[in-house]
């Protein structure tokens, strides 16, 4: 395993650590760009109108489309040192 999907999955593991619960904003920056690094290119149909969260979430990942997975999880990683200070 490459040393950055090591620093990813520990990232991942280290955000459910955190003493605060991130706002929204940032809690939809950390899941489109964990899902751009680990799955790449938004897929799969938007969510219906009436579902707020999971518009809200493919919206956020679909804007990260063409972004390369490494660059994704290099700044996955990067956010989660910051939210952890």
């Amino acid at each position: 395993m490459s040393d950055l999907k090591t620093q990813f999955e520990k990232a991942k593991e280290s955000i459910m650590a955190l003493a605060e619960r991130p706002d929204n904003d940032t809690l939809l920056k950390l899941y489109a760009l964990y899902k751009q690094g680990s799955e790449g290119d938004v897929t799969g149909d938007k969510p219906g109108f009436f579902d707020f969260v999971g518009n809200a979430k493919y919206e956020a990942w679909e804007k990260l489309k063409g972004t390369k997975q490494d660059e994704a999880m290099k700044k996955y990683v990067d956010l989660v040192k910051k939210l952890a200070g």
